[in-house]
């Protein structure tokens, strides 16, 4: 149920590179794992005559290993924005590192493949959109510091060909999904309302991961859900139960149908107005609910653009992912392997995204 805050990038080409990264055929392993299977279907070429600080090739486009670092950078210090710098140092900061690299690895080869289809589908930039992506990389260069020029080996170039690029892989998201428009019923995008008092079984790790509670701190959690539950059955105000006992910072939660584990939503979709749930067992801990509204008119209309964003995206994974199939690519894996986070103190960049949704978010 808890979520990491994120930085604002949820226009819709991000939107829809969320929903396709797991099943990005470009991924980091993707590239060494299904090379053996790649040679019947797709043609491998390029693997030889790599630049020196080229990580992959995709047709006849390629990534810098400055390029790829702006991405990691900017997702690295996010994350330590979120949990500080020493999450790294941890088991299981070693294995969000290695993760985090392959993330970013298969957004940028994304947006790489997209310029190819941009060029298949005969879309380009206008000169208002050149004009946005010039200032967009002006503002972005001019707020890194000489460290973090240095560092990332970025020049005004660079970065105005990465704005560019990514521009660009966003009009032709745009371009693919222009008319798909689904109707979405209130049924369908319904947005209920709980108060929620949480026990926690199970502590979440950095990296998204979880280590439960011994059985005995979990019967012990067991045993107070039990005694919370008959408070609230004699009629103790749920509120105050939630302030006495509840072990999230979160009194209240709005959902749709979908976005919680299955074991709370169900519980929650079957109350009325102001009744009390039994005990559900979550992952993460147990939970007592209780129900505010069943029907938020103002949140279920904000997640009907959500659905719709959500099938959009479907239909453009669909066309994409036929596209990636029949490409050439192959990955530089000494330059890829080199490829690591920076622990400098001076390099603290985080808004290369956030200055592209400044100009572009409503442009394109």
């Amino acid at each position: 149920m808890k979520k990491k805050k994120s930085k604002g990038r949820q226009i819709p080409f991000q939107a829809a590179f969320l929903l396709l990264l797991a099943g990005l055929v470009l991924s980091g392993c993707a590239w060494r794992e299904e090379s053996a299977a790649a040679e019947k279907t797709t043609q491998i070429v390029l693997t030889t005559g790599f630049l020196p600080d080229e990580v992959f090739r995709l047709e006849n486009t390629s990534c810098s290993r400055a390029e790829l670092m702006v991405y990691l950078v900017t997702e690295q210090n996010g994350y330590e924005a979120v949990y500080g710098a020493a999450l790294w140092e941890s088991e299981q900061g070693k294995e969000l590192e290695e993760r985090l690299k392959n993330n970013v690895l298969a957004e940028i080869s994304q947006v790489k493949a997209m310029i190819l289809l941009a060029e298949r589908k005969g879309i380009a930039l206008t000169e208002e959109e050149k004009r946005l992506v010039s200032q967009a990389a002006e503002e972005y260069y001019d707020s890194l510091n000489d460290r973090e020029k240095q560092v990332l080996e970025a020049d005004p170039q660079m970065i105005e060909k990465m704005y560019e690029d990514y521009a660009l892989a966003d009009k032709v998201y745009r371009a693919i999904i222009g008319d798909i428009n689904p109707e979405i019923s209130d049924d369908e995008a319904r947005i209920i309302t709980v108060q929620h008092i949480f026990l926690r079984t199970a502590t979440r790790n950095a990296d998204g991961t979880l280590t439960p509670y011994s059985d005995g701190e979990k019967e012990k959690q067991l045993r107070r859900a039990l005694q919370i539950k008959e408070e609230a059955e004699a009629g103790e105000a749920f509120e105050a139960l939630i302030e006495k006992y509840s072990e999230d910072t979160q009194s209240v939660l709005s959902f749709g149908m979908g976005e919680t584990e299955s074991a709370f939503e169900e519980a929650a979709f079957n109350l009325g107005n102001g009744e009390i749930s039994g005990i559900v067992e979550t992952r993460e801990g147990y939970e007592i609910l209780r129900c505010v509204s069943t029907f938020n008119r103002e949140e279920t209309d904000r997640n009907k653009l959500k659905i719709v964003e959500k099938r959009r995206a479907e239909v453009f994974g669909q066309e994409y992912d036929a596209f990636v199939d029949s490409l050439a690519r192959n990955l530089n894996e000494p330059v890829w392997e080199s490829v690591a986070l920076i622990h400098d103190d001076k390099v603290t960049t985080d808004d290369f995204f956030d200055v592209y949704n400044r100009y572009f978010a409503s442009a394109l």
